[in-house]
């Protein structure tokens, strides 16, 4: 391998002013050509501020960020910080694109965006676009489409693995921003398409499996993705009913806890309620519809789990050179409330050079989940090249 191929650099900052956290980020990045920025930055910043101040930094460069519930980098699970990192141009290619107004989503319109991306990296990639590509997607995470910007994103790429996550705002659900390229977007998404010549791996895992229980959804305003009944009743006080809740502990905690499942395709994938309101409804992450079959999750250790899916990256991919990960806040929530536990969480996110943010829904594939982790690993430039 020659000495010249530059590594994947990250970094992060705790200072409360965005000059100074900017500053800070890209001393830690050091001396690095970059072919594209990435960045994840506490919605208590102003993230035009900080992406316009990364781009001065890196005129002509692409930068792309979100806002977050929380910050994972070098070191911990961090709150009101920025992270971020940089693919070095020797052995990445990145082609990105924006989806404004995703209220008005045109769907017509973005399958020719994401062709348009295929267009571009087959002319100017590192390595051939087929099997050396993946797709990174962040969503404002209070748009409410996800699963559209899915639909039509996913029907294209065809087998390119795909991931991603909903920006955050620290569990204020106020505002969630997309910084794509010199400008703040809210309805809005961004999708990055990354070539490159190093080994990756997209994962997901989550903790949890089905149980016994079911409940139906009778009443729902989809659109909303609001849960009113549930089994033909009030849907929060039927959902304390079947997690064994009194109904005036739910909250944040209880729901991080206590999550459903639904069934897609023979697997169980999780669905997280964002909040109870004041009528007895339930507001979910992800898009409910009237007669869906939920299922009461179990919990399985967190940290078990978390330490077999880096050790099955690393037979794929060796020990990561960078993992981008999206992980939802609800775990955060569950694995904070433990200090033995968030210290062993923050040990393996850590040493396996995790640089991500804390989500309110992760993408994956054609799905749009909760509570789940989901990422790329990248491994470092390969000796004999690419495959």
């Amino acid at each position: 391998m020659s000495p010249l191929v530059q590594k994947i650099v990250s970094g992060v900052s705790e200072k409360e002013q965005a000059e100074a956290a900017v500053d800070e980020l890209i001393f830690c990045f050091g001396e690095i050509t970059p072919e594209a920025v990435l960045f994840f930055v506490s919605s208590h910043h102003d993230i035009k501020k900080i992406g316009n101040a990364i781009s001065k930094q890196y005129q002509g460069v692409q930068v792309i960020g979100c806002t977050t519930a929380g910050e994972i980098n070098g070191r911990g699970c961090l709150r009101h910080s920025l992270c971020g990192f940089a693919l070095p141009i020797d052995s990445f290619s990145v082609a990105s694109t924006l989806f404004p107004n995703l209220s008005k989503f045109d769907m017509k319109h973005a399958r020719s965006q994401v062709t348009e991306l295929f267009t571009d990296l087959s002319v100017r990639g590192v390595a051939p676009v087929t099997g050396h590509t993946f797709s990174f997607l962040l969503v404002d995470g209070l748009s409410g489409a996800e699963e559209v910007v899915l639909s039509a994103v996913h029907g294209e790429i065809g087998d390119m693995p795909l991931f991603g996550g909903s920006a955050g705002d620290d569990l204020e659900f106020s505002k969630t921003e997309i910084y794509h390229n010199g400008q703040v977007h809210v309805d809005a998404a961004t999708l990055c398409m990354i070539n490159t010549t190093r080994p990756f791996k997209v994962f997901r895992t989550q903790h949890f499996v089905s149980s016994e229980r079911k409940m139906v959804i009778t009443e729902a305003d989809v659109a909303t993705r609001k849960v009113i009944e549930i089994n033909g009743v009030s849907a929060g006080k039927e959902y304390a009913r079947l997690v064994g809740i009194q109904y005036d502990r739910l909250n944040p905690m209880t729901f991080a806890f206590h999550p459903v499942m639904v069934r897609v395709g023979g697997a169980y994938y999780v669905r997280s309620i964002q909040q109870l309101s004041e009528d007895d409804s339930l507001t979910f992450f992800c898009a409910i519809d009237e007669g869906i079959v939920l299922t009461v999750a179990e919990g399985i250790d967190l940290v078990e789990n978390l330490s077999q899916t880096f050790a099955d990256i690393c037979q794929h991919v060796g020990d990561p050179e960078l993992v981008i990960g999206c992980d939802c806040v609800f775990r955060r929530l569950e694995y904070t409330h433990d200090p033995d536990v968030v210290k062993r969480v923050e040990g393996l996110l850590k040493t396996h050079n995790v640089i991500g943010f804390n989500t309110y829904g992760e993408q994956f594939g054609g799905m749009h989940v909760n509570q789940t982790f989901t990422g790329v690993a990248i491994g470092a430039v390969q000796p004999d090249g690419i495959d």
